[in-house]
């Protein structure tokens, strides 16, 4: 939560810098056909905050909340967001191949209640009241999920509602107890496109959000290779010609490609995000070090923004302007130089380690250096701020 140092250092120095600047086995899924849209318009400066229900980090704060607990904390995040001059909120939906709304695809979440397959009770519908309190505010509401994870290993028992147990032959098991979908498999690939056209068909909602989770982390499987042999020889079977490697991220290319054309053919002005990891690989720019998502979550992210996949593009830039060999400045930069198509470009800022005064000031200089390489589209998006 925001401590009351951070709020009081927050609202003393970050808000008059904001006023100042105003404001299958063997899957290659056939792509649905090609869209040309303009992106989405952005009228002021986005200002967005993640919203995480995994493991109950941000919302709702304990499994055990009863509706009216809930709905009050739904409030109590919005009401401070707004008086921070934040305008945008990215709420995670679907955590764990589940749901924090209603839906006849996948199950309640057990963030919510406690037991998957549970509703709210007194009934209610969570991802509409977060739209509506978000709408009466005048901030938009942008809906998170996470394509592949089955099972999270803070998601209690797997429960017989669950995607593991329901389709058993779509799933893996991971060494450190995490279940994760195939993206190898087209029925996994139809499935995690559907979750996200019925949420853009039901809901009001503002964007559609992906963060940096494709293939797992590789410490996700005690740093092993991901289990998918079996699916990539299904996949050399039939005629493919491609490494696993390519294969992998061949899936994920497809999905997101289709991900974006499947919301612009149902509501253009529904904008897709992405956050991945904020380095795409190591020497790229020559200056920086560090986690290679190309190769070890198989997110060739580079080629998602060159191609203009997204209408926003958020990448995870958690380091400090000073720090090397991965410099705030440095990495912005390069994403900036990757933006061919002209998206919106609204970086992911780190604000979660700013309970100091020389924390803030760092905070306070990203978004001042945002604004001044980035001044066609200014915004960020920050974690964490609840």
């Amino acid at each position: 939560m925001i401590t009351d140092l951070t709020l009081k250092y927050i609202v003393k120095s970050v808000i008059p810098f904001l006023l100042i600047i105003g404001g299958c086995s063997s899957f290659q899924t056939e792509r649905v056909s090609n869209v040309q849209k303009e992106i989405p318009r952005a009228e002021r400066e986005f200002r967005g905050a993640w919203i995480a229900s995994v493991a109950n980090i941000n919302w709702p704060s304990r499994k055990d909340l009863g509706s009216e607990e809930q709905k009050k904390e739904v409030e109590s995040i919005l009401d401070k967001l707004k008086s921070l001059h934040f305008n945008a909120v990215i709420f995670q939906a679907r955590p764990q191949s589940d749901a924090l709304y209603n839906s006849k695809l996948e199950p309640w979440s057990y963030y919510l209640t406690g037991k998957q397959g549970k509703a709210p009770d007194p009934y209610y519908d969570p991802l509409e009241f977060w739209i509506e309190e978000a709408h009466k505010r005048g901030m938009e509401l942008h809906v998170w999920l996470n394509p592949y994870r089955a099972h999270h290993v803070s998601g209690g028992e797997v429960s017989d509602f669950s995607i593991v147990n329901k389709h058993p032959d779509w799933v893996l098991k991971l060494k450190e107890g995490y279940w994760w979908l195939d993206p190898g498999k087209r029925e996994v690939q139809e499935h995690s496109l559907n979750v996200v056209l019925d949420i853009t068909r039901r809901y009001d909602v503002d964007g559609i959000h992906f963060d940096d989770y494709f293939y797992p982390y590789p410490s996700y499987n005690k740093d092993e290779d991901f289990p998918d042999t079996a699916s990539w020889k299904n996949y050399i079977k039939a005629g493919g010609k491609l490494s696993k490697s390519d294969w992998r991220r061949g899936n994920v290319n497809t999905f997101i490609q289709n991900v974006y054309e499947g919301i612009k053919n149902i509501k253009p002005n529904v904008k897709f995000g992405l956050s991945p990891f904020g380095i795409w690989r190591p020497r790229s720019p020559e200056s920086i070090e560090g986690f290679d998502q190309y190769e070890n979550l198989y997110a060739d992210a580079k080629l998602w923004i060159n191609e203009g996949w997204v209408d926003y593009w958020s990448p995870q830039l958690y380091w400090k302007i000073s720090t090397l060999p991965q410099s705030f400045p440095v990495l912005l930069g390069w994403w900036k130089d990757q933006n061919l198509k002209g998206r919106h470009y609204w970086p992911g800022i780190n604000i979660d380690r700013a309970n100091t005064e020389l924390n803030n000031v760092e905070v306070i200089n990203q978004i001042m250096i945002i604004r001044g390489m980035l001044p066609d589209s200014p915004g960020n998006i920050c974690w964490s701020v609840a």
